[in-house]
């Protein structure tokens, strides 16, 4: 979908860039697959606050998204294409022929009308959900699993897929969009395609408004602050810290590496790209 841009008749219009939504269905989402959500503003059960910068946002229902697509050998056809204000991809209502409906994440060319089926023997176009082993190497897959029958968790974001590179055993080689290339079980199941609204990346918000809707709250600088609440804080003028960046409680903000060990270490051919 193209991108939308706004007269400058206010300084917030002039830098906002939209994703043009226009061809996505404009009601309400199917009540039966929706739930309420509580909203912590950040805060857990004491009351304390845990993660900063949260609060407010527009009140919005939770869509139930299936990721196991476990409906298989049956032929499903899409309803419609749904904004789904949880997510930055889009969202996809289909029909099973036994009249049962499920949201699914929506890859780009999907299309209203068009037919999809999960299982051994469907075929290999956009939207059909296969196992790793039934893929041919090269195809670009998303909403991946990386336990067998325990939905799918990789490539869920706006725009993004992973390249099924080729097999080692009972492994399948993949190479992620971070630069990564791993292991995953080839009884793991994966999409077919590229996950929709690849414009997300070139939105621009415009003003900050926009981030409280979203219930993101401001963010106050370290150096603007005191030594006693930051570690940046404090010195005459203004200074950049005087020390390496750190967050408010000491922890190097240059790339130190936080990730625990983990059983599925082995299965990582080559970490991801370094940042710059």
């Amino acid at each position: 979908m193209a991108l939308k841009t706004f007269k400058p008749y206010t300084k917030s219009t002039r830098g906002t860039v939209v994703v043009n939504k226009s061809a996505l269905w404009k009601g309400s989402p199917y009540k039966p697959l929706t739930r309420g959500q509580n909203f912590t503003g950040g805060r857990n059960n004491y009351g304390r606050i845990t993660s900063r910068h949260i609060g407010g946002g527009s009140k919005h229902k939770f869509r139930i998204i299936d990721f196991f697509r476990k409906k298989k050998n049956i032929s499903a056809t899409v309803d419609r294409i749904e904004y789904d204000p949880n997510r930055t991809a889009y969202i996809a209502l289909i029909t099973y022929e036994d009249k049962e409906k499920s949201y699914i994440i929506c890859p780009q060319g999907l299309k209203q009308g068009d037919k999809i089926e999960s299982g051994k023997d469907a075929e290999i176009k956009i939207g059909n959900s296969l196992e790793l082993k039934d893929i041919p190497p090269g195809t670009s897959i998303h909403n991946v699993e990386l336990i067998p029958g325990n939905g799918g968790k990789l490539a869920r974001s706006a725009g993004s897929s992973i390249t099924l590179s080729g097999y080692d055993g009972d492994y399948a080689i993949l190479k992620l969009s971070s630069g990564e290339t791993r292991k995953v079980n080839s009884a793991c199941v994966a999409t077919i395609g590229v996950v929709s609204n690849p414009d997300q990346k070139n939105i621009k918000i415009g003003k900050a408004g926009r981030n409280r809707w979203k219930g993101k709250r401001p963010q106050t600088r370290g150096v603007a602050m005191n030594p006693v609440d930051h570690p940046h804080g404090g010195g005459e003028g203004k200074t950049s810290g005087g020390r390496s960046p750190v967050s408010p409680w000491g922890q190097s903000a240059k790339g130190l590496k936080t990730r625990r060990p983990k059983r599925s270490d082995k299965l990582i051919i080559t970490r991801r790209k370094k940042r710059r």
